[in-house]
């Protein structure tokens, strides 16, 4: 493999155009519908008992769970984007709108992680007066509901960075409720006022390791980097591994978006041999061994000069 240039006649292949699912983006939207349904109803109730005790933990659940609607609503918005065909200048249609919503979800993860991380320290350096039975209740409340969107979620279409985003979000709320309740106990039973804040960095530290996730994923198809679990230098070698394949050139991997791998080269085939048979056999092999259905091979057989025109 190489960057050479291509020389002689060139054909241009693709082995199709598809990207699809198990779960379609109908039923998404569905399960994306219900999270959210169950996580604006609590989060008000949490706000509500979070300011009259004074719990940071309960608070910092309840910002949380208010990204964690942001990011479903953004979700939602982003399935309908990407359902949109291609037109115009929008070759792939607006397909990478889902990677978008993954990475704004990873962003915000991120700065309210490092706020409550701030706020936590100072609650424990200077432990204000928390009622723990209040928080312990909501706590538990709070664990059940995320418990059922977090089952909701986890049926829909999770090779989607944008449902993952969400599903992230609604997974370390889980984790903080567990936490919050866990506060709550041991405030109630000894009075330990930094409990509340110590729980509240355990949120933060979920909240960081899924954003750390989410941003390093949705990076990667920004970027155009291989997709995770695809080699390109195993590609390559098992392209010019095939029959009357000479060498693989300008070999390209990418994701368009999630699910949905491409690739592009530039091949130089045995002058006597059939190119194109080779580039179908090419693209049935990417498909079979690798799960690319998208590709584009440019084919050239070997020895193929191009026409020198002299200067007059």
């Amino acid at each position: 493999m190489g960057d050479a240039t291509p020389q002689g006649s060139s054909h241009g292949g693709h082995s199709g155009h598809g990207h699809s699912h198990a779960i379609g983006p109908d039923a998404n939207v569905r399960r994306l519908s219900i999270a959210l349904a169950l996580i604006v109803s609590f989060m008000v109730v949490e706000v509500i008992v979070g300011i009259a005790v004074s719990s940071l933990a309960l608070l910092s659940d309840a910002a949380h769970m208010l990204t964690d609607a942001a990011a479903i609503v953004l979700s939602l918005v982003a399935i309908r984007l990407a359902a949109r065909p291609a037109k115009g200048a929008l070759t792939y249609g607006l397909k990478r709108a889902e990677i978008l919503a993954a990475q704004v979800n990873g962003a915000t993860l991120l700065v309210l992680g490092l706020l409550i991380v701030i706020e936590g320290v100072q609650r424990i350096v200077h432990p204000p007066e928390v009622e723990g039975a209040p928080v312990l209740i909501v706590a538990i409340v709070g664990v059940v509901v995320n418990l059922i969107a977090a089952w909701v979620l986890a049926g829909a279409d999770r090779r989607s960075l944008n449902v993952e985003g969400s599903f992230q979000h609604v997974l370390t709320d889980l984790y903080a409720f567990i936490a919050t309740a866990v506060a709550g106990a041991v405030m109630l039973l000894t009075d330990w006022r930094q409990a509340d804040g110590v729980a509240a960095l355990f949120v933060a530290a979920t909240m960081l390791r899924a954003a750390y996730s989410l941003l390093m994923a949705s990076g990667r198809v920004f970027l155009e980097a291989a997709p995770a679990g695809l080699d390109p230098e195993a590609i390559g070698h098992a392209m010019a591994c095939q029959p009357d394949v000479v060498e693989v050139h300008d070999l390209h991997v990418w994701e368009v978006t999630s699910g949905f791998p491409a690739l592009s080269a530039h091949i130089l085939v045995a002058r006597e041999a059939d190119w194109h048979a080779v580039r179908l056999r090419l693209a049935e092999a990417l498909e079979r061994d690798f799960g690319i259905t998208h590709s584009t091979i440019q084919v050239d057989q070997d020895g193929d000069q191009l026409l020198e025109i002299a200067p007059l």
